[in-house]
């Protein structure tokens, strides 16, 4: 990563790095595992709500790196004074190393979202959220109703996994429940989410036109982010386009992944 100091203000672009305390974190489940994962704080500032983030599908190339989850990372801790946990989960690797375990479609994950949460409330991290993507969203609904959790903002949701019954106790758990949708998705699209999320009385189905699944191109990440602190902190005025001071540039390697 280069860094640049910067007098003036400059425009925030797809691999920018903002300035914030970032460390490599261990997660450990209650089947004995080791989770691998990173930590992006505030730089000068304590954290006002924690983003504890659930990535795409592993077997598809998903991983704690998936760009939506990346760039959550690398702006709001600076943007929203946000934190921002992300792992693989069991059996996923990233250029930050690989979890323990294998893959179980969603089932024993559930130890993983569980690990998550738990070293948030350990760590003290503040009013947690839960954000899942694509098969995130999948283990968010499954195992994520936990009385810990502030709510959950879902990203692509397919509904796959997730049955009636998880949405059922979302709906009784009665914390905030986010759906964004995009216009263009793949396996779910915001007709037939509204119709699957209504059984669920405090969701809320946002579609976003001309969205696909895997929310590429930088007008897509900002609509994401900018929602996620809406929702988040409510109030909280939109997300600048443009920093002054420090800023670092990422590698473009799986930019879309």
């Amino acid at each position: 990563m280069s860094i640049e100091q910067t007098g003036a203000s400059a425009e925030i672009r797809a691999l920018s790095v903002l300035p914030a305390r970032r460390e490599e974190i261990e997660l450990h489940t209650a089947d004995g595992l080791t989770l691998v994962g990173e930590l992006a704080l505030p730089a000068e500032r304590e954290p006002v709500a924690t983003l504890v983030t659930l990535h795409p599908l592993p077997t598809h190339g998903g991983f704690m790196d998936s760009h939506v989850l990346r760039k959550a990372a690398w702006r709001l801790p600076a943007l929203a004074d946000l934190a921002v946990l992300r792992f693989n989960t069991r059996g996923t690797a990233s250029p930050r190393g690989r979890s323990e375990g294998t893959f179980d479609g969603g089932d024993a994950e559930r130890f993983d979202v569980a690990a998550a949460i738990e070293f948030a409330e350990f760590t003290g991290l503040p009013r947690p959220w839960l954000v899942g993507w694509s098969f995130g969203t999948e283990l968010a609904l499954m195992h994520g109703a936990d009385p810990a959790v502030e709510g959950a903002i879902l990203l692509s949701p397919p509904l796959s996994r997730a049955t009636d019954a998880d949405l059922d106790e979302w709906d009784r758990f009665g914390r905030p429940l986010v759906a964004l949708v995009p216009e263009l998705d793949d396996f779910l699209q915001p007709e037939e989410a509204r119709r699957r999320f209504a059984r669920v009385h405090q969701a809320e189905v946002i579609g976003v036109d001309g969205a696909k699944h895997l929310w590429v191109g930088e007008a897509s990440v900002r609509r994401v982010l900018d929602e996620i602190v809406a929702h988040v902190l409510p109030g909280h005025p939109p997300l600048p386009t443009t920093w002054a001071g420090t800023i670092g540039t990422a590698s473009g390697a799986d930019e879309v992944r």
